[in-house]
């Protein structure tokens, strides 16, 4: 995966959760000042924040954040890996906690962006995998990962200008090639979405001429056509 990934998957955040010692300082300047008449009372309001700090602040986000940030190498390689076992929702939640995190420290990785826009698909979340896929395309707009996901994520938002924005990219990527399955499926069912019956139309028709005769999609195809053709 390093040699794929390179230290998006081995990067260690420098942040640690430090934050609660920060309350020792103020007692240290006060010692190295020579006001050690106010010690013991220091001493016990410093404990009295810090515990509240812990209990009530930003402490256990704090934690939770570097707790997936330190298994992000291991859920990422349960993602990558077809024969592990799949990822829960909350695991797919800590994977994209440790994916963004990463990518703040490695902005231009198109690689990781891809997985993170997977990842927020995956979870439902529109703005992530739309913000995700949109990095990955900006970086590499050649890369057809890239491309397709960026289209399928502003295909699905509810924003009706991200829909046309994404039957725009889509159409570009049909001009290019003719004969990608998913790109026409995308396509298709964008331009029935948009009333662009006739583009379906035509988009389900190269599909079929594609498909083998035995396949199970063709049958869903030829409904949709059917159903688009009565619009």
């Amino acid at each position: 995966m390093v040699a794929r990934y390179g230290n998006f998957v081995t990067y260690d955040p420098p942040l640690t959760p430090l934050t609660v010692l920060l309350w020792v300082l103020p007692l240290a300047a006060i010692v190295a000042g020579g006001w050690g008449v106010y010690v013991p009372g220091a001493v016990i309001a410093l404990a009295v924040g810090a515990g509240s700090y812990a209990l009530t602040g930003s402490y256990p986000q704090v934690r939770a954040w570097q707790q997936a940030t330190a298994q992000t190498p291991g859920l990422l390689a349960r993602a990558l890996d077809p024969q592990a076992q799949p990822l829960n929702e909350e695991e797919m939640a800590r994977l994209a906690l440790g994916l963004r995190t990463r990518l703040q420290n490695d902005a231009g990785n198109v690689e990781g962006w891809l997985m993170l826009g997977r990842t927020g698909m995956v979870l439902g979340n529109a703005g992530t995998a739309t913000g995700a896929y949109a990095n990955a395309y900006r970086l590499d707009p050649k890369n057809r990962d890239a491309a397709l996901g960026y289209a399928e994520a502003l295909t699905r938002s509810s924003d009706p200008e991200d829909n046309r924005r994404g039957g725009e990219l889509l159409r570009r990527l049909v001009s290019r090639d003719h004969t990608d399955i998913r790109v026409l499926s995308l396509y298709a069912f964008n331009a029935f979405e948009q009333q662009r019956f006739g583009e379906a139309v035509a988009a389900w028709e190269m599909m079929l001429k594609l498909l083998p005769a035995g396949d199970a999609r063709r049958a869903v195809i030829e409904r949709s056509i059917r159903l688009a053709q009565e619009k």
